[in-house]
């Protein structure tokens, strides 16, 4: 059986990449990886790099035999010319990963302490920083702070998030759009994880700017959700909207209903990053022709 995701490709003279739904069919057998198309880099085309993730049923990475994973483009098998990374991630084969955390330090984080909850979450994060992994920290409330460019020390990120402090509105998209500029010159795999506990209501930015505004090169925005889902208005957490984004962005939405979950997710989102596949070819589409493709990934069984 195979379990496959499926992405739009724009191969047009801007080169800019279309992440559209992503399809996921998934194998009978409970046991079997899910795969997914979670960035795709063709700033290089028609060299083209596609990282893929390999999880199961509960979101963690697991293990597969890179010789059984298949990319097609419009329904083309496509021959690979390097692969890279996968399963293990203290595996010196493994990929490194630029992250920037997006963080909401909005005056609400201050009920219940959340805004203590979530800097231990990120903290975690960063203690699985490996060697050649980078992080930025990027923090809003009405405005929008760079509060630590991206680096491989982890001690200045640590100290960064601990010196969060807490302000008014939330301008959740501005900061997603100032942390996709702050990742266009980044190489690799790169990802933007964002935490929220409410509505933003101070952006002039939006979904669908930010969005568009990730480029060739790719990039995934994950988002995890640490606010009152029963609430309305303002105060209420945009469980729809942070989906679309999540989904439109190549990434995947979590909410967390506890500090330890928090923590746990923040934690779950390293190990998938840390273990996933780097695969390049050669598309045989050589002509920027302003065409959408389609590739697909999947997972069979050993040749």
């Amino acid at each position: 059986m195979s379990t496959t995701t499926r992405i739009i490709l724009n191969l047009g003279l801007i080169l800019t990449l279309m992440i559209g739904p992503t399809l996921t069919v998934h194998a009978q057998e409970p046991e079997s990886p899910q795969v997914r198309i979670t960035q795709v880099d063709n700033s290089n085309f028609p060299n083209v790099t596609v990282y893929v993730s390999a999880t199961n049923d509960a979101g963690e990475p697991v293990g597969i035999d890179p010789s059984t994973i298949e990319i097609y483009e419009n329904g083309q098998l496509m021959q690979l010319a390097d692969v890279q990374g996968g399963g293990d991630v203290a595996s010196e084969e493994s990929i490194p990963v630029t992250t920037m955390l997006v963080f909401d330090i909005s005056g609400s984080m201050d009920k219940n302490d959340k805004i203590t909850s979530a800097k231990e979450a990120a903290k975690s994060y960063v203690s699985q920083m490996r060697p050649g992994d980078q992080a930025g920290l990027i923090a809003y409330d009405t405005n929008v702070y760079t509060v630590q460019p991206i680096t491989t020390d982890a001690a200045a990120l640590t100290a960064a998030i601990d010196g969060l402090q807490t302000g008014s509105d939330t301008a959740m998209y501005d900061a997603l759009m100032q942390a996709v500029t702050a990742l266009e010159s980044a190489s690799g795999r790169k990802a933007i994880l964002v935490l929220t506990d409410g509505m933003d209501n101070q952006s002039s930015n939006t979904a669908d700017t930010v969005i568009a505004g990730i480029g060739s090169s790719g990039l995934t925005i994950s988002a995890i959700g640490f606010g009152d889902v029963a609430a309305s208005g303002q105060s209420g957490l945009d469980e729809a909207g942070l989906k679309s984004l999540s989904e439109g962005a190549g990434g995947i939405y979590a909410y967390a209903s506890s500090a330890d979950v928090l923590a746990s997710l923040f934690q779950q989102q390293s190990r998938v990053l840390q273990s996933e596949y780097q695969l390049t070819y050669v598309s045989p589409f050589t002509l920027r022709d302003g065409v959408n493709r389609n590739l697909t990934v999947a997972l069979t069984g050993s040749p």
